[in-house]
């Protein structure tokens, strides 16, 4: 087995574009305004990051776009999906396929520009290193240093009031349990058997995180400034994050009862 990419296998592998050193993936839904621009910054890091957007048949043609852009760079892909649509479907294929790739360090994050790919270089230096082993980094608004930018007093307070009711109920210890921008080692999603996450909606970041936490890896925050999507439309719901919640206590429920 290859040893993990450190800085210079991220940024610098000769074979890059044959066996990418870190696949990004980024689900998508109706983010044809932002996805150039973030195509650009990933692609900026170094020939060693291979990016896969994950579009669910988007209406506005955000996949026409990446599939223009993949004719371009071989190390933009798109895997363009039609049906079983949802964040935690697109989430859980996206991993498979970045996995069957071949990276060794898999990213996720938004498309719509509220993470900053300038980060990554750091979330995957602390995930190679660091005083204490890791096997996930998440890239965090409440470790000390990260910000929640252009958000007002009862944005912050209900994101504070999430977060706490998710670290109580699932027992993590992370200040950022609803960060969906991530640097996972290979073997932690194999060993959490990524294939065979349950969550349909944005809850798989709770259930991923849980399972890793369960599993005993080390789990590390980086500081981050989100930022505000500028363009399009966030597609998540009341509903959503009601559910989310849900899947919360049925997380703790499958814990006490064995069945994870």
């Amino acid at each position: 087995m290859p040893p993990p990419p450190n800085d210079a296998d991220a940024t610098s592998a000769p074979d890059a574009p044959r066996r990418p050193a870190v696949v990004v993936t980024v689900p998508t839904f109706n983010e044809s305004g932002n996805i150039g621009a973030l195509l650009d910054g990933l692609l900026a890091l170094g020939p060693g990051f291979h990016v896969l957007v994950i579009d669910d048949d988007s209406p506005d043609g955000t996949w026409r776009v990446v599939a223009e852009r993949a004719t371009e760079d071989e190390r933009v892909h798109l895997l363009h999906r039609r049906a079983d649509k949802g964040r935690g479907r697109s989430g859980r294929d996206g991993f498979m396929r970045a996995l069957d790739m071949g990276a060794r360090v898999v990213i996720e994050m938004d498309a719509d520009l509220s993470h900053q790919p300038h980060y990554i270089p750091e979330m995957i230096r602390r995930l190679n290193g660091g005083p204490t082993p890791v096997g996930l980094v998440l890239g965090s608004r409440g470790a000390q240093g990260g910000k929640d930018a252009d958000r007002g007093l009862v944005r912050r307070a209900i994101t504070k009031l999430a977060n706490l009711y998710i670290r109580v109920v699932l027992g993590v210890s992370v200040r950022d349990c609803n960060s969906g921008f991530r640097a996972w080692k290979r073997e932690t999603l194999e060993l959490i058997r990524v294939g065979e996450t349950f969550s349909a909606g944005p809850a798989i970041v709770q259930e991923l995180l849980f399972k890793t936490s369960r599993a005993g890896i080390g789990i590390a925050e980086v500081p981050i400034e989100f930022q505000n999507r500028k363009y399009g439309e966030s597609t998540l719901t009341f509903g959503k994050l009601l559910t989310g919640y849900v899947t919360v206590l049925k997380l703790r429920y499958l814990s006490v009862v064995g069945r994870i």
